[in-house]
Order: C-alpha cells, then sequence, then structure tokens
C-alpha cells in the first residue's frame, strides 16, 4: 500500500491554475514550451485581425495619417503582449518574477537602450506637433528635398527626390530647420536676382523679368493677393531695385510657383527666358560683370614690350646691356659735376688732368 501510494503521487500532474485546466492526456513532456509557441502565434494572428477590424474606424477618427497608423501599431503591440502574458503564464512564471526581470535587464540595458527611448519620446513630440505629415515635400538643413513616407514614434522615413530613402531618427530630424513646402498651402514664392550696367535701360530690363516669368505655365500671372500672416502680397511678378551694387543695377525678381515639386526646373526655365531677352534689347539691357583696370606708376617698375620673337628680344638685350652698364662706369668715374660748371666743361678739365 505503501508502494502503490508513492507511485500515484510519483506520476500525478503538474499542480497550478493552468495545468488544471489542461486535459491530462496534453501534458506531455515538454507541453508547457508547446503551448507558449501557440499562444504567441495566435497573439500575432490575432494582433493583425484587430487591426484589420478597427482600421478604418480609426483613421476616420483621427484626420492625421501619422497617428492613426500609431495607434493601429500601438494596438497590435497591446494584442502581442497580452498573448506573451499568457504565454508566460502557461511556463509557469508569475507576475513578481515577471517585474523582477524587467527591473534586472532595465538597471543592465539602461544606457544602450537611452538613444532608443530618446528616440521615441521625440517621435511623440513630432506626432503632437505636427511639423509635417505623410506625403509633405520638406527640406533639410543641408539642402536634400524629399516626401514624408512613414512616420513612426522612432523614426522617420522620407523618400528622397533621387529616388532614394532615408531614415532619421526622430531624435536627430526634431533638432534640425525643417521646411514644409506643403504643409497649408502649395503655393511658394521664389526670387531670382540679375544685375544690368548702370548703362542699361533699368525700366525695360524690369518688364522683361516680369515677362519672362509670367510666360511660364508653372508661374502665377496674377489674381487676388496671396495672403500670408496678417499681410497680402501680389500675386503677379514684381521687380524690384534692390541694390545699387559696384558693378551695376541689382534687380530682384519675385514671383510664385502653383506648386513646390519642380523648382530647380522653373526657375531654370525663367532664366533661360531671361536670357534670351537681353540677346533681343540689342544692347539696351546688358547684364554687369566685374571690371578691373590695372594702373602703372613711376614705382611699378619696368616690363620688355619689345615686340619681336623670344630669339630677336634675346638679342637686343644683350647688346643693350653692355652698353648701359659703360654708361653707368663711365658716370662712377666723372663724378658729380661742380657747382657752376656746365657737364661739358668738367668732363674736359678731367681729361686734360
Amino acid at each position: 500500500m505503501q508502494s502503490a501510494t508513492t507511485a500515484a503521487s510519483t506520476t500525478a500532474p503538474a499542480s497550478g491554475p493552468i495545468a488544471a485546466t489542461v486535459p491530462q492526456w496534453l501534458q506531455f513532456p515538454g507541453w508547457r514550451i508547446v503551448g507558449a509557441v501557440l499562444m504567441l502565434g495566435l497573439g500575432v494572428l490575432l494582433s493583425r485581425y484587430v487591426v484589420r477590424l478597427v482600421g478604418r474606424s480609426v483613421a476616420k477618427q483621427f484626420r492625421r495619417q501619422s497617428v492613426a497608423q500609431t495607434v493601429l501599431r500601438l494596438i497590435r503591440v497591446s494584442v502581442v503582449l497580452l498573448a506573451a502574458g499568457g504565454a508566460a503564464r502557461i511556463l509557469g512564471l508569475e507576475v513578481g518574477d515577471l517585474v523582477l526581470s524587467v527591473t534586472v535587464f532595465s538597471a543592465v540595458l539602461g544606457i544602450v537602450l537611452a538613444p532608443i527611448v530618446g528616440s521615441i519620446i521625440n517621435g511623440l513630440f513630432i506626432l503632437a506637433d505636427q511639423p509635417y505629415e505623410i506625403g509633405d515635400l520638406i527640406e533639410l538643413t543641408d539642402g536634400r528635398r524629399a516626401f514624408v513616407d512613414e512616420i513612426t514614434i522612432r523614426y522617420t522615413k522620407l523618400f528622397t527626390l533621387n529616388n532614394t530613402f532615408l531614415v532619421i531618427p526622430n531624435s536627430v530630424i526634431r533638432d534640425q530647420l525643417v521646411t514644409n513646402y506643403s504643409a497649408e498651402d502649395e503655393r511658394v514664392r521664389l526670387s531670382l536676382d540679375v544685375l544690368v550696367t548702370y548703362e542699361s535701360d533699368t525700366e525695360r530690363a524690369k518688364q522683361l523679368l516680369r515677362s519672362a516669368a509670367a510666360d511660364d505655365e508653372a508661374v502665377i500671372g496674377g489674381g487676388p493677393d496671396i495672403r500670408i500672416g496678417s499681410a497680402r502680397y501680389p500675386a503677379r511678378p514684381t521687380v524690384l531695385r534692390s541694390e545699387f551694387a559696384d558693378d551695376g543695377v541689382l534687380l530682384r525678381l519675385r514671383y510664385w510657383a502653383h506648386k513646390p515639386y519642380k523648382i530647380p526646373t522653373v526657375e531654370s526655365r525663367v532664366r533661360d527666358r531671361i536670357w534670351d531677352g537681353v540677346a533681343e534689347t540689342d544692347g539696351d539691357v546688358e547684364f554687369a560683370y566685374p571690371h578691373r583696370h590695372l594702373v602703372f606708376d613711376d614705382t611699378s617698375g619696368t616690363l620688355d614690350a619689345t615686340v619681336g620673337k623670344r630669339g630677336d628680344r634675346s638679342d637686343v638685350a644683350a647688346e643693350a646691356a653692355p652698353a648701359t652698364r659703360r654708361e653707368r662706369d663711365a658716370e662712377i668715374a666723372d663724378g658729380p659735376p661742380s657747382e657752376g660748371a656746365p657737364p661739358g666743361d668738367a668732363s674736359s678739365g678731367a681729361g686734360e688732368e
């Protein structure tokens, strides 16, 4: 009787609330690990189903696409975490063990995870401040322009105009000066400086610049004034005398483009029209460029300007050098002429002695 009782206690199933709900025939060796894996897989599949189920409702609730995507990601992560908690219960882990493990890992990996945590916090600020949205055209500090493709709580994914992807951590992009070209109004104001000579007909030059911009299909030729803040600016192209520079009069052309997506192309077409228009003015309008005049005086030295071949100049210099040397030696030997006596008398007296 004693031995039978011992054997029965040895083959009894494992204790616990989970083991009590599992049939005895399913409690094979390693059943807890298999059950935990199945629970995690079921949680992943269930998270996808939940996202599809509530995705349309969340998109209607939040106007911004980036916020809606973040909410859906949080829902998916929450479902997976619940499944992971169930898998931990199947493995026999209690809440106290989980808290202790999280505390130990947080203390060990705190320094390693600090940049990631910083990016997550900055991502929340980006979602709250709304500096840009998915689909906006932005320009970074280094001059690169790109479309916003994805915004997460860790990074921002950009699609550059060179057909490349750029992934920037939120902690980095939040510290940069980001120019948003398509946040509210896609119309963008451009400017072009043209320097003409003081002899040019500036009124004709101004008319030429206005026509060059207004004739482009991508430029707003006129219409109601465009409001920026509390001020209003003319929609038609305007030209101002910006500066009286050293080499000419600086004219500044200002015009509005309908879309910000092909700014370099629009600027190039306007420059081409200005170039062709100046060429057709027959000299009434000329581009100014720096002029430099070189002035030589007695202290600037001498320059051999003899016209001829190189060998001829060398021969002339060789013949002139001995004669110049003999004249200088004669002046030294004669000495300065006496006061009151003409130069001829001094030389003749020296010859007689």
